[in-house]
C-alpha cells in the first residue's frame, strides 16, 4: 500500500507538471501568434497608412498647381493646357502606385470619386474649360480630406490592436513566469522530499538478547 501511495503522489506531480507545460507551451504559441499580428498591424501602418498619407500629399500638391494654374488670367490657354497635362501625368502615375495599396470599402469608395474628379479635369483641360478645371480641382482637394481622415482613423484603429495585442502579449508572459516559478518550486520540494526521504533511518528494534 505504501508503494501505491508513492507512486500515486508521483503519478499526481507529474501530472501538475505536464499541465503546467502545456500551459505554457499554448502560451508561447499565441505569444508568437499574437507578435506575428503586431508585426503585420505595424507594417500595414507603414505600407498602407504613412505611405499612402504622402501620396495625398502629392495629390493635394499637383491639384493646387492645376487650380492656379487654370485661375490665372496672364496665361495663355496654349500653356495652361500643357502645364496642366504634363501635371495630370505626374497624377496618374500616383494612381498605379496608391491602387496597391489595402483599401477599405470607404476609401475605395472616395478613391474613384477623386479619379473620377481627376478624369473630369482631363476632359475639360481639352475644352480649355478653365473655371469647370478649377471646381474640379476643388472637389478633388476635398475628397483628399475625406480620404486624409480616414487613414488617420485606420491607422489609429490599427495602432490600437497593435497596443492591445502588446498587452496581451504581456499579461501571457507574466503568467508564463508565475508558472515557470511553480513548477520550480514542484521540482525543489520533490528534490527536497526525496533527499530528506533518503537520509531518514528507521531505528532497529532493540535486541532481546
Amino acid at each position: 500500500m505504501k508503494d501505491l501511495k508513492k507512486y500515486s503522489n508521483k503519478a499526481k506531480a507529474a501530472f501538475v507538471l505536464l499541465i503546467v507545460m502545456l500551459i505554457i507551451l499554448l502560451g508561447n504559441f499565441n505569444t508568437l501568434r499574437n507578435s506575428k499580428n503586431v508585426n503585420d498591424n505595424i507594417n500595414a501602418i507603414y505600407k498602407d497608412r504613412l505611405v499612402v498619407a504622402h501620396y495625398i500629399f502629392q495629390y493635394s500638391k499637383q491639384l493646387h498647381f492645376i487650380k492656379a494654374e487654370a485661375e490665372k488670367l496672364d496665361l495663355s490657354d496654349n500653356i495652361k493646357k500643357s502645364e496642366i497635362i504634363h501635371t495630370l501625368d505626374i497624377i496618374h502615375n500616383i494612381d498605379d502606385l496608391y491602387s496597391k495599396t489595402v483599401l477599405t470599402n470607404k476609401e475605395k469608395e472616395h478613391f474613384d470619386i477623386f479619379l473620377s474628379s481627376c478624369k473630369e479635369i482631363n476632359t475639360q483641360v481639352e475644352n480649355k474649360n478653365w473655371s469647370k478645371i478649377a471646381n474640379s480641382s476643388t472637389q478633388a482637394l476635398k475628397t483628399l480630406e475625406s480620404l486624409s481622415e480616414i487613414q488617420i482613423e485606420e491607422g489609429k484603429a490599427k495602432l490600437a490592436a497593435a497596443n492591445a495585442m502588446y498587452n496581451k502579449n504581456n499579461i501571457l508572459g507574466q503568467l508564463q513566469i508565475a508558472l515557470l516559478i511553480i513548477l520550480g518550486g514542484i521540482t525543489f520540494y520533490l528534490l527536497i522530499i526525496k533527499k530528506i526521504k533518503r537520509t531518514v533511518k528507521i531505528p532497529e528494534p532493540p535486541s532481546m538478547n
